[in-house]
């Protein structure tokens, strides 16, 4: 399965929508990326594809700072699961992969 491409997120946190720009590649057969939000763009740590269940984690700074955990299904161009911030309660997370040349920086 590939999820490689630019993937626009919606996170549902218990302070209001966020939204999210997701940037996956691979290099050399790894897979890596980053993720850009609320003013930052940061690396995505833990990279991991089994089967259709893709996780990572990142740290944050903004709009509080924060070490998420990210384990979400990747159907085709969209994917569904959650974002755990600590004790956080899991936040829900949707996003949509965008069509390749419509603004992909990869």
């Amino acid at each position: 399965m590939s999820v490689e491409g630019t993937w626009d997120l919606s996170i549902a946190t218990p302070i209001g929508r966020i939204k999210a720009v997701v940037g996956l590649h691979r290099e050399e057969g790894v897979l890596t990326g980053t993720a850009q939000g609320t003013g930052e763009e940061v690396p995505l740590n833990s990279l991991a594809l089994e089967g259709d269940r893709l996780t990572w984690t990142q740290a944050v700074t903004k709009p509080m700072r924060l070490n998420l955990a990210f384990a979400v299904t990747v159907e085709g161009d969209t994917l569904t699961g959650t974002s755990k911030a600590g004790r956080l309660p899991a936040s829900k997370v949707t996003g949509r992969r965008r069509p390749v040349g419509a603004g992909a920086d990869n």
